[in-house]
């Protein structure tokens, strides 16, 4: 697990290899993150957008912007934690990811960002 604290707020990454829905033959393999978010500062948050940095071994990269995450923008109280799952495509069995969520503290409007901390996403069997 990869994690990163910004002004208060833990982002941890958990990455999943998923055989059953990819196709190494076709080039296609799938992978599914678990991102938990604590909110560790003393401010009610909210997830506003996401900003992802996606990039596979073969030198290709894709960007992904966009409102919340699947669906929803989490207001988080002190204390609270968030979770989601959510999942990526890649062309080759080696990848990694990065981003940034917007965040605003609800008690002024301020608005911030929070690190998503960079992830590797690999086969299984690339480790042996």
């Amino acid at each position: 697990m990869t994690t990163q604290i910004t002004d208060g707020v833990r982002v941890s990454v958990q990455t999943l290899f998923q055989p059953d829905y990819s196709s190494p033959r076709q080039s296609h393999f799938v992978f599914t993150y678990r991102i938990r978010i604590e909110n560790s500062s003393a401010y009610t948050v909210q997830l506003l957008r996401r900003h992802w940095q996606i990039f596979d071994s073969n030198a290709t990269s894709k960007e992904v912007e966009g409102e919340g995450v699947v669906g929803q923008q989490p207001v988080l109280e002190p204390g609270e934690v968030h979770e989601y799952v959510s999942g990526c495509n890649l062309r080759t069995g080696l990848g990694k990811m990065r981003g940034t969520y917007m965040m605003e503290r609800i008690v002024d409007g301020h608005l911030f960002e929070v690190v998503i901390p960079e992830f590797t996403l690999i086969v299984p069997y690339l480790l042996n």
